[in-house]
């Protein structure tokens, strides 16, 4: 039977993976930080957000990695190239694969290390949330690149690339 943290990892790798392909597929480093009207935050930002997310919470709650974080930064930055970003986003799956798999069944059922949101939860609730909040962010990459940018699609969410999405997965 596969653990949670093999499970958990798997998707979030996946998403991982996706969000650096759909950062590549715009035509230009231009486009990655263009800002429509009646859109909050560009595919960059929202990228910097994503891995400044994961590396908080999993990462330096979880895994102990001495990340700190800068939540303005990542609303404020502006520019970040794509290989950067892309770099990013790697480094974070390598630490997601490395951290998730690792807990144990009696750290997945404690209370998350931190409270989040005004509230003491569960950390495998709080897992799955990010998991949860990885994708809707993504799926808003997805929509601002094909509006704004490149349409046609990069495979995102692929269901297969679950089966191969990280070194940790079990039988």
């Amino acid at each position: 039977m596969a653990k949670l943290g093999d499970i958990v990892a798997r998707i979030i790798v996946r998403d991982l993976r996706a969000l650096r392909r759909e950062l590549d597929a715009y035509p230009d480093e231009e486009s990655v930080w263009a800002v429509p009207p009646g859109i909050a935050n560009s595919a960059g930002t929202l990228g910097l957000h994503l891995v400044g997310n994961i590396n908080h919470f999993i990462g330096a709650q979880l895994g102990r990695t001495g990340y700190v974080r800068n939540r303005d930064a990542e609303f404020a930055t502006r520019g970040t190239s794509r290989a950067e970003l892309g770099s990013s986003i790697d480094a974070t799956i390598a630490m997601v694969e490395a951290t998730l798999p690792a807990l144990t069944e009696e750290q997945w059922a404690e209370p998350f290390p931190i409270e989040a949101g005004g509230a003491r939860v569960r950390t495998d609730d709080f897992v799955i949330h990010l998991a949860v909040h990885l994708g809707y962010h993504l799926g808003q990459v997805d929509y601002h690149r094909r509006l704004t940018a490149a349409p046609g699609t990069v495979g995102t969410m692929a269901i297969p690339e679950l089966a191969t999405a990280t070194r940790a997965s079990s039988p």
